[in-house]
């Protein structure tokens, strides 16, 4: 029991070490890096003031409009992927090999489409390729075994349809769930920094602005520490807010 204990201690601690030094940095005054020390000199605001006129919060509006728009259409497509797998569609093995599948490997030949459909360095190219998301449906499947199935033949028996069905039984009852897969999907579309870099160049998302930042500034670590801070927030405010119902469906999800 000590030993668990002691195993699961080191293992926070490993996990919240960077974090800890992101803080740090963001903090950090520049005379501390001026003068080669790292031990704790004060504390500052300046990294953060140095990033007004940066560009960061333009970067930051394009992340949220694309992110917030493509989870909110994953959602509703992965729910109906969801109930379509859930009622005998044989489709399954189909988006497991989808959900194994490097995306890398389908850039070229989908940067060449989007090209010839004109919506390169568009906030379409960063929505419309993302619409469906293949752990949203896998999540959403395993979801949608859990409510009594009765429910739904009852209320087909009092004449409702499919789409009644769907968003007015069964969504509000994997409501912690739905939670859970959209802010997974929220975080990896967040988190995009090839696919952004490549197809929308003029619309840069905040990954595309801390790598073009860090390849710029590459010494300034307070500047540097407090973008990554910046650029962190949203994922991990959203993380701590729904933090049990994402373990209670990763547990559900492998029963």
């Amino acid at each position: 029991m000590v030993l668990n204990r002691l195993v699961a201690a080191l293992f926070c601690v490993f996990v919240l070490l960077p974090i800890m030094w992101l803080l740090y940095a963001a903090f950090l005054p520049p005379e501390a890096l001026l003068g080669a020390s790292l031990l704790p000199t004060g504390f500052s605001l300046g990294n953060f003031s140095g990033l007004w006129g940066s560009g960061i919060g333009r970067a930051l509006f394009i992340s949220l409009a694309a992110s917030g728009l493509t989870v909110s259409a994953q959602l509703v497509f992965g729910l109906m992927a969801a109930y379509a797998l859930r009622t005998g569609l044989p489709l399954l093995a189909p988006f497991l090999l989808a959900l194994a599948l490097p995306t890398e490997l389908l850039l070229i030949p989908l940067y060449r489409q989007l090209q010839g459909f004109g919506l390169l360095d568009t906030l379409a190219v960063l929505v419309l390729p993302f619409l469906g998301s293949p752990l949203v449906v896998f999540l959403l499947l395993q979801a949608l075994r859990r409510p009594p199935w009765e429910l739904v033949e009852a209320a087909r028996l009092d004449g409702a349809g499919e789409g009644t069905v769907l968003f007015r039984v069964l969504a509000p009852l994997i409501r912690p769930e739905l939670l859970a897969a959209g802010v997974l999907g929220f975080a990896a579309h967040w988190n995009l920094v090839l696919y952004p870099r490549v197809t929308a160049s003029a619309l840069p998302t905040v990954q595309v602005f801390l790598t073009d930042l860090l390849r710029s500034r590459p010494l300034e670590w307070g500047l540097l520490g407090a973008a990554a801070l910046v650029s962190t927030l949203p994922i991990l405010l959203l993380y701590l807010v729904f933090e049990k119902q994402i373990i209670k469906t990763f547990e559900a999800s492998f029963q």
